[in-house]
């Protein structure tokens, strides 16, 4: 099932949350992404209906194995994006920004081929 890239990058930020603190709210998602508090609570809204998150009672969100799976798949493109470009003399700002448009347009053929030559480039 193929989601908007805003979605996408709601989930990638939930998981990159999750990973440096020990629970994730709405309003840490509206902070790091640097959007209104009721943008993000739209967003979570959408998010919970289409099965992505789950939110508790205390207002900590989670991601389903669905949503996880979607927020590791944007976070690898991202991080190879991000490599292959610094490897080309990119600055590492620039390549982050750049892979993170970069991430959501690309298609699975064209990734994986990046991916396996970074690969096999970094193995010589």
């Amino acid at each position: 099932m193929k989601i908007h890239e805003s979605a996408e990058n709601y989930l990638e930020t939930i998981l990159l949350l999750s990973k440096k603190q020990s629970y994730v709210r709405s309003i840490d998602v509206a902070n790091e992404l640097n959007f209104s508090k009721p943008s993000v609570s739209v967003a979570m809204k959408n998010l919970r209906t289409s099965g992505h998150i789950t939110v508790d009672h205390a207002g900590h969100i989670s991601l389903t194995e669905t949503g996880l799976h979607i927020a590791e798949s944007v976070l690898e493109r991202h991080r190879v994006l991000s490599q292959m470009l610094i490897q080309l003399g990119v600055a590492p700002e620039i390549a982050s920004e750049d892979a993170c448009r970069l991430e959501h347009i690309l298609s699975k053929e064209s990734f994986d081929a990046i991916k396996n030559h970074i690969e096999h480039s970094t193995r010589k």
